[in-house]
C-alpha cells in the first residue's frame, strides 16, 4: 500500500508497521540531524530512518526482524531517492562492534499481550507488559551512542513511562525530557480495551498518553 508520510512517499507490504500518530509524533520531536549519524530500530516501512535522511543525515541504518520490512525499507529508499543502510536482524545483532550514533530512534512493538491472543503481532506485541523490546533497546542504548549522541523514542503509557525513565537514569544517560501526547485510542489498542482495564492500565474514556522521550550521553 502507497502512503505519503510528510513529502515522503512510502510503502508498506502487508505484515510491515506502516507509519501511524506515533511515527509522526516521534517524526515531529526530531532534532537537527544534518551531518549526523543515525539509527533507527525496530524500523517497519522506514519512515523515521528515511525522514532522517530527507534531513541531511550523512549516514542512516534502520534495522528489522522482518526481512519484508527490510525489503520495504530498500523500496521506499529509492522511490525517494534517498541513501539508507537497511539490515535484518534483531535490533543490534545486526551492528558492527564498533558502530556508534549521534541519534538512536525507535517506536518498538509496546503493547501488552493480552492472554487471548494466541499468535502475537511483531508490529506491536511486546510481551505481557509491552517492554518486551524497550527494555532491551534501554540496555543496548548506551553502547550504541557516541559521546553526547542521543536516544529518542515513543511508547504508550500503557507501557510504563516511569519505567523507561528509571532504566535510561540507571543507564546513565542524562538531560532526560518527556513530550506527552494525549489522543484517542488506536485500532490495536481499542481491540485490547478489556485486558488492558483489567491491569489498570487504561481508564473508561479511551484515551492514551503517547509519550516522547529522549536522554543523552555523557
Amino acid at each position: 500500500m502507497l502512503s505519503s508520510f510528510g513529502r515522503l512517499r512510502i510503502v508498506a507490504p502487508p505484515g510491515v508497521y506502516r507509519p501511524r500518530s506515533d511515527t509522526a509524533l516521534l517524526a515531529g520531536r526530531l532534532p537537527d540531524v544534518t551531518g549526523a549519524r543515525v539509527l533507527e530500530l525496530c524500523t517497519g516501512s522506514g519512515a523515521l530512518a528515511l525522514t532522517a535522511a530527507a534531513r541531511g543525515a550523512a549516514h542512516v541504518v534502520a534495522i528489522d526482524r522482518s526481512t519484508r520490512a527490510v525489503a520495504a525499507v530498500r523500496l521506499n529508499a529509492a522511490l525517494n531517492g534517498l541513501a539508507v543502510d537497511a539490515r535484518r536482524g534483531d535490533l543490534v545483532s545486526a551492528l558492527r562492534p564498533d558502530e556508534r550514533f549521534d541519534l538512536v530512534l525507535a517506536n518498538p512493538p509496546y503493547v501488552p499481550v493480552a492472554p487471548e491472543v494466541r499468535r502475537p503481532d511483531d508490529r506491536w506485541d511486546a510481551g505481557h507488559d509491552g517492554r518486551a523490546v524497550l527494555d532491551r533497546i534501554l540496555a543496548d542504548a548506551p553502547a550504541l551512542l557516541a559521546p553526547g549522541g542521543r536516544l529518542l523514542l515513543v511508547h504508550s503509557h500503557v507501557a510504563g513511562v516511569d519505567e523507561t525513565v528509571r532504566r535510561m537514569t540507571a543507564a546513565g544517560l542524562h538531560e532526560l525530557r518527556r513530550d506527552d501526547h494525549r489522543g484517542p485510542l488506536g485500532p490495536v489498542l481499542r481491540a485490547r480495551r478489556a485486558h488492558l482495564r483489567a491491569l489498570g492500565l487504561l481508564g473508561a474514556d479511551d484515551h492514551e498518553t503517547l509519550c516522547v522521550i529522549s536522554a543523552r550521553a555523557a
